[in-house]
Formats: C-alpha cells, structure tokens, sequence
C-alpha cells in the first residue's frame, strides 16, 4: 500500500518546481522528500543524500575549542592551509596510504566539493586547447553540475565498457587525441561502490603520462572498501591510489566521510609535486605569475573563491588526523556502522525482487558500504524513483549519475535501526502491489 498517493506526488513537484522526480537532482530529491515527509506526516526514508548519519569525532570538537580559546578567529587564514594541519595530512596519507607528500602539497579546502571546483577550474584553463574533462562513469552527478556552472566541457566514460578487453588500451583509445586535460574518478565510487584496482589505477597512470592528462582522484569514502583490511596506520594493507604511480594527480580527501565531520566543512586538497610545480604558459598569460601549477591553483583559483579554510576547523582536522596516525582513533571502525546497514538495507531488497545494478568490480562482488545501487525488472530509472516515492523511500536516478544500467542509487548513511522494519513493511508492499 502506498503512503503518498501520486496526486500528493504530483501536487508536491508542482510546488518545488520539479518537473519530474526520476530525473531531479541529488538535493532536489531531498528537498521534494523532505516536504512530502512534512505535508503528509509519512516518515520518509530518506536514501538519497550521502550525508553522514553518524556523531561527529569528539576529538576534532574538542580541538576546535582549545584553538578558538586561544584566539585563532581574529586573524585570516593562510589559503593554502596552517602548518599544523598541513603537517598532519602528511603524516596521515604516509601512514594511511604509504605516500610521501611533503606538506607544502597539502591544501585545505571547504570540503572535497570545493576541492573538485577549483580542480576542475584549474584542469580547463590550463590547457586551453583541451579543456575538456573525462569522466568515469557512474559518478557523482554534483561534479558534472560543478563543470556546468563554469561552462566546462565533460564526456562519460563508462568504466564497466574499459573492463570489456583491454583496460589500458580502451582506455588509451579515448585519451589519445589529446581531447581532456584531465579525468576525473571517485574510489570508491559514488554512487556503484565499484573499486579501481591497484592494476587499473596503474595503467590509468601510463596513459595519463603518456597523454599529459592529470588525473583527479576522489577519496572521499576513504579506507571504506571492507573487503580489505584498510585503516591501520603503518600497515598494508594500503587503499588502491594513483598517486603510487604517477605525480601528477589531484587527490580529494574528505573529513566529512572519514571523521562524520560534515558540517565543518573542509576537506585536504593533495597535489602530486609533478604536477604542483609544472609551468603552463597558459596560466602565466592568465594570472601574471611564473605558471606554475599549485600557486596559481591556490593564490589565483582557491584564494579568490574562499580566502582559505577557518582556522580552528583546520585545528580540528589536524587533531583527528594526528590521532588517527598514532592509533589513538580508530576512524575505520567508527565508519563501519555504514557497512552494516548496507547489508541490513540490501537483504530487505534483494528477498523482495531487487537486483543490483553494479554488482561487480575487478576485484569481485563489491563490498557493502556507504552507496549501493538498485533495479527492478520492467522499470527504467525514473520510473523507479518516483514509484519508491510513493512508498516513503527516497532515492536518486542512475541516469541523473551517468550510469547507462537502469536503477537508483541507495545510501546507508541515514537510515536508523527504527527504520529497518519499516523499510521492510515498505518494500514488501512495493513488491505486492507491483509485482
């Protein structure tokens, strides 16, 4: 039985101005979720938006709070980050990755969407001739939002079409012309949970090399593949990254996934030293500086945009990633909730007629995690999205993400333990009524 009849749903777009649910964004659907919820008094449960459902790190609080005790809110930040935390993210990616980045390459920024911004800004001025971005498909659909906004070019690649043969040389096929100064991938992915392996991320380093096309690498769901033993500083094993292969890469990290550190907003920008400290004419005619690559991406791009990241957030951050380095804060532990819920969420939908739309990586079935996607036979994506609605779950199309399988993209992040039989009796009565 639905709770939300579709005259409620309709009547309820026409009010957001949504002119179809199956094809909304990300936060239209948590908006038009949000209302129904509030106009109808149904409990939504709301599987669209990748917000961390989990308390923030008290350790990162309580860091905030000494450093504005002692007066770091009168001054401005640095743009490209207080030592402090610039030498924390080192130690965090040494230990957590096995990479050694010198601090100066570590830039904070008001999370890894703004990190991705001023990327992608950097990657289509300078080469001018080639502006255009690869994306590897499905993806986060905000991104290619991100790219609209600044009148940026993109092209879809989908990832499960390289794996069909060889994945260098399809991969090569495409980077050969010359067309994209960069790509662009999240790992791992949002919105399949796909992982690139250690092989993948190889051969995406030797083309990218050979075709000068800087790679721009998204951690933010970092050390979340459980199917490995991540999360131990020191110790392989180590989460798969381009940055062993290459040093030209930009690699976004995100304390709102890795410490449920969302509303703080900031996030370490990573800038391979290759690509950090190479000269594009392009940027010197543009900004009037020597060209090189990190200090027009952070004096030129980033400062202009947000004139750094609060101080006493970046205390926080430097808190939590010192701990984390000396094993003090299990932040791979905490994030496991996500991988519980996923598996509670996923048998509800698997025993009531369900499928999963990208069920397999290189390295096999995908693990359970913060994203998982979803199918139903006999229903394209928009139809899917808008008939959940009506049955109190919200989620988001595959095609509003780039995927070419039909589906919707679930998140654990938000669902409560409440909520697991109601999703049960929802489901149940999605799968009666439809058949």
């Amino acid at each position: 039985m639905r709770v939300i009849s579709k005259e409620e749903l309709a009547a309820a777009c026409r009010h957001m101005n949504i002119k179809n649910p199956g094809s909304a964004s990300i936060m239209d659907i948590a908006r038009l979720s949000a209302y129904l919820e509030a106009k109808t008094g149904n409990t939504m449960i709301h599987m669209e938006l990748g917000s961390p459902g989990l308390p923030s790190n008290k350790v990162g609080i309580e860091a905030e709070k000494a450093a504005l005790d002692a007066g770091v809110a009168s001054k401005y930040p640095p743009t490209d980050g207080v030592s402090v935390l610039k030498e924390a993210s080192c130690r965090f990616v040494k230990a957590f990755l096995d990479i050694n980045l010198d601090p100066l390459y570590h830039v904070p920024t008001t999370g890894s969407m703004m990190g991705a911004f001023c990327s992608f800004a950097a990657a289509a001025q300078c080469y001018p001739e080639r502006s255009k971005i690869l994306v590897l498909e499905p993806s986060f659909s905000a991104n290619k939002q991100q790219m609209a906004v600044m009148g940026i070019g993109w092209e879809s690649l989908e990832v499960t079409d390289l794996r069909e043969g060889d994945f260098e040389e399809n991969l090569r096929r495409v980077l050969s012309g010359r067309n994209y100064s960069a790509l662009v991938y999240s790992n791992p992915n949002n919105p399949s949970w796909m992982c690139l392996s250690e092989e993948e991320l190889q051969a995406i380093a030797r083309v990218a090399e050979e075709t000068e096309t800087f790679i721009i690498e998204d951690l933010a769901y970092f050390c979340m593949d459980e199917r490995r033993d991540y999360g131990t500083p020191y110790k392989a094993p180590y989460p798969p990254t381009v940055a062993r292969y290459t040093d030209k890469y930009l690699m976004l990290l995100s304390a709102s996934k890795i410490f449920s550190y969302a509303g703080q907003r900031i996030g370490i920008l990573c800038i391979g030293a290759g690509l950090y400290n190479k000269r594009f004419p392009a940027f010197e005619a543009r900004y009037g500086r020597a060209g090189i690559f990190g200090q027009n991406l952070v004096h030129d791009i980033i400062d202009q945009i947000t004139s750094g990241v609060a101080t006493s957030t970046q205390w926080g951050l430097a808190a939590m990633m010192n701990a984390s380095c000396n094993g003090t804060l299990d932040f791979r532990a905490d994030v496991s909730e996500y991988f519980a819920r996923a598996k509670k969420m996923k048998d509800v939908f698997l025993r009531h007629g369900f499928t999963i739309s990208y069920e397999q990586d290189a390295m096999g079935k995908i693990a359970d995690g913060f994203f998982f996607t979803l199918s139903y036979p006999g229903m394209d994506s928009a139809r899917l999205v808008e008939e959940l609605l009506t049955y109190g779950v919200a989620t988001v199309s595959l095609v509003d993400m780039g995927g070419r399988r039909p589906g919707v993209r679930v998140c654990s992040s938000r669902i409560n333990g409440s909520q697991f039989d109601l999703l049960e009796e929802r489901i149940s009565a999605f799968q009666a009524d439809l058949g």
